[in-house]
Order: C-alpha cells, then sequence, then structure tokens
C-alpha cells in the first residue's frame, strides 16, 4: 500500500458512470419488474452501495477509507441502464475506486437479475467522471456529464 499517513484529511468525492446494454426483450422486463429474480434496478443500487464499502476487500492495496455518503442510481435509457455512482469521504486518500466498483458490482447484478433472458448483455464503459479533494484537487472528464455537474443526481432517485 501507499502510505498516505502524512497526507492531511481533506473532503473527496468520486463519481463513476457504466452501461449495461440489453435486448429489447430484457430491457422491457426490467423495467416492467418482470424478472424472476426480482426488481433489478433497486437490488443494483443496494449492491453498488454495499460493494463500495468493501472495496479494500476487493482491491489489493486499497485502503480502507471510512465513507460519508454512497449514492447509486441506475437509470433504464433506450434499451440500456445508465448507471452513476457517487462516493464521498473525509479522509488521507481518495474514493475513485470505491466509485468504480459501485458501478462495477451494480452492471454485474443488473447482469445477473436479467441473463435469465439475454446472455448477451454488454457491460461496458466504467469510467472516472469527476473526482475532487486532495493534493491534486478537482478533476471532470471532459467527455461526460458528471452527475455533480447535472441537475440530476444519483440520490434523486
Amino acid at each position: 500500500m501507499v502510505d498516505v499517513g502524512a497526507k492531511a484529511d481533506t473532503r473527496r468525492i468520486a463519481e463513476a458512470c457504466g452501461t449495461v446494454s440489453m435486448s429489447a426483450e430484457a430491457f422491457a422486463a426490467l423495467v416492467r419488474g418482470d424478472l424472476k429474480k426480482g426488481d433489478a434496478l433497486g437490488t443494483a443500487r443496494i449492491a453498488g452501495i454495499m460493494a463500495a464499502k468493501r472495496t479494500s476487500e476487493l482491491i489489493p492495496l486499497c485502503h480502507p477509507i471510512s465513507l460519508t455518503n454512497v449514492e447509486v442510481q441506475c437509470e433504464p435509457v433506450d434499451g440500456r441502464i445508465d448507471i452513476r455512482a457517487r462516493v464521498e469521504c473525509v479522509g488521507k486518500t481518495g474514493v475513485e475506486m470505491e466509485a468504480l466498483t459501485a458501478v462495477s458490482v451494480a452492471a454485474l447484478t443488473i447482469y445477473d437479475m436479467a441473463k435469465a433472458i439475454d446472455r448477451a448483455m454488454r457491460i461496458g464503459d466504467i469510467r472516472l467522471t469527476h473526482k475532487a479533494g486532495g493534493k491534486s484537487g478537482e478533476w471532470h472528464n471532459g467527455d461526460v456529464q458528471t452527475a455533480h455537474s447535472s441537475p440530476s443526481t444519483p440520490g434523486d432517485q
């Protein structure tokens, strides 16, 4: 692990996003809530939050971080599910990995719950969209609109 002991505690924020694309049949069943395993969007949201909290157990060399907020949004849009996560803490190291893990596990949960209808679903475009705090300050991924900069944030569900 990287030694962060000498770093100052600062408020840190990270946002990430990704998508799950699927067939029209799977998308319709998911949106209607007709999947045999139940409410995929709600379950994926909770799975993403749980994953963010356990990132240091999943990713080698990640520091355990005391998170102050985790928000995950799963939005059906044109045959795909857009996933966004926002993670916050006050600490010595950033929460980028927690945000990326939240999106990844939410996407995997959607896949698991809808795979009986469509095994060819595609999980993709998982990326960091925004980070703030720490020595490197604020960063925005210029090719995406972040939840931070949009009127609808992940907690607005």
